[in-house]
């Protein structure tokens, strides 16, 4: 790679802020039909320097190869309410012409050994930079809130213990992710009260308004 880090990413940020927006106009569409809206919000990020790097000295990745044999560069991460609401929301991206499918990686129904769960999904994308069109990997999580909190906390600890976790708190991050698991399974099992009150309050919200 002979290009400056800053060049060198500068197609993956703009790739992070378009694939967002689309999600997010895809949010505004749902919202509009006033049918149950499977995204509840979508944020993305271009993984730090420090952290390619990283992962480059621990999986022996060339500065020549580092734009193909790293996926996740961009990423973009997409939260739901509901596990159903996760597979909706793949099977739409199934669909788009504007992001070509590379790996489908279901972490729901294979978690990780350490309870991680969501779907993974990496896709090529064709983003138009001034020198023309750059084809650029980029990695789609769709999760729960659940989920995702609990990743977010596991990710904070693997800073502190670099992945080499005490056996104690390994088995009870298994046994939160096993928890807030089937706190997802018991919200989709009342799916239908909780959506029949969100409805109810965007009708009373709405008419507040007028």
């Amino acid at each position: 790679m002979t290009k400056t880090w800053d060049d060198f990413l500068l197609p993956y940020e703009q790739t992070v802020l378009e694939i967002k927006a689309k999600f997010l106009a895809l949010k505004n569409q749902f919202e509009r039909s006033q049918k149950h809206v499977p995204i509840e919000f979508v944020v993305g990020r271009v993984k730090p320097v420090d952290s390619i790097v990283e992962k480059m000295q621990r999986r022996k990745i060339s500065k020549e190869r580092l734009a193909i044999d790293m996926e996740d560069i961009a990423g973009v991460r997409i939260m739901c309410q509901f596990v159903d609401d996760i597979y909706q929301i793949v099977k739409l991206i199934r669909k788009r012409k504007d992001m070509h499918i590379i790996d489908e990686r279901d972490y729901i129904l294979n978690k990780k050994p350490s309870g991680y769960r969501s779907y993974h999904i990496v896709v090529e994308y064709p983003v138009q930079m001034l020198e023309g069109q750059k084809r650029v990997l980029a990695e789609i999580q769709v999760r729960t809130l659940a989920m995702n909190f609990w990743a977010t906390i596991e990710h904070s600890l693997n800073y502190k213990y670099q992945g080499e976790f005490p056996e104690i708190l390994e088995n009870r991050l298994q046994r939160a992710a096993e928890a807030a698991f089937q706190l997802d399974k018991e919200m989709t099992a009342i799916r239908g009260e909780i959506q029949e009150a969100q409805n109810l309050f965007s009708y009373k919200r709405g008419h507040k308004k007028e």
